[in-house]
């Protein structure tokens, strides 16, 4: 019993020995004597120093982008923007000179294929079509359209065939009357002179829009702002006028 408590003892005197020895060696050294301890280092090192990158985000065109922002993007760009500014400060004067400026190309394109190559371009009537769409033209364009969203001022499929209607049946006849009437008159045909052009040129004129403008439209009151319906419809008129100003420059019908 003596001896065995002697023996753990001994033995735990020893191992507190052995620990002062080693305290004591540690502090004479001047450093700690562990065992060496590996860790991952924080940060990895190459040839380059390392610095702290900037980041940049690189827009990806059209993603996430709706139809509307789209539009409003290129609204604001170049001359698109000035142009959709200059329909809103001055509506009626910027689809008016719209309309000159397509009326004058479309009668250059008539005279162009209906003429020869020989015969000099007439400039009094192209200078007379470019009146038309300048000073009538334009101006009903605006009212027209603002009118008919103002009546149905939806975009919807009822509200399309309406406008539609109402424009093969009330504007189209009016405006091909007027535009027959207006350039007879400034090329010094009489009244009779005037209502035989008419008998002659308007049922035709109007079958034959019958044909063409329903589609067109039908893009442009479906799918077109109201503000831009003047010259969307403008565009599609240009094959139209250059039809109408072949029929305008045919000669006086007979009054008998």
């Amino acid at each position: 019993m003596t001896s065995s408590f002697f023996f753990k003892k001994s033995k735990s005197h020893i191992y507190i020995h052995a620990l002062w020895k080693r305290q004591s060696i540690s502090n004479s050294i001047g450093a700690p004597i562990t065992r060496p301890h590996f860790e991952q280092p924080k940060a990895s090192y190459s040839r380059f120093p390392q610095r702290k990158v900037k980041e940049v985000e690189f827009p990806v065109p059209f993603a996430g982008t709706t139809i509307k922002g789209f539009s409003s993007a290129i609204s604001n760009s170049g001359i698109v923007g000035w142009y959709l500014g200059m329909i809103k400060t001055r509506p009626i004067l910027t689809k008016s000179i719209t309309s000159a400026l397509i009326y004058t190309a479309a009668d250059l394109s008539s005279q162009t294929i209906a003429g020869s190559s020989r015969e000099p371009y007439d400039i009094v009537r192209t200078i007379r079509m470019a009146g038309y769409g300048m000073i009538i033209l334009g101006p009903s364009l605006h009212y027209w359209f603002n009118f008919v969203s103002r009546l149905f001022p939806k975009r919807d499929l009822v509200a399309t065939f309406k406008k539609m209607f109402m424009g093969q049946a009330i504007f189209g006849p009016i405006m091909t009357v007027v535009f027959f009437s207006v350039n007879a008159g400034l090329q010094g045909e009489s009244g009779s002179e005037i209502v035989a052009r008419l008998k002659r040129d308007l049922i035709p004129t109007l079958i034959n829009g019958v044909m063409y403008w329903p589609l067109c439209d039908f893009i442009t009151f479906r799918f077109i702002p109201v503000h831009l319906q003047p010259l969307v419809s403008n565009g599609f008129s240009y094959i139209w006028t250059v039809y109408m100003t072949y029929m305008a420059s045919l000669e006086k019908a007979g009054t008998e």
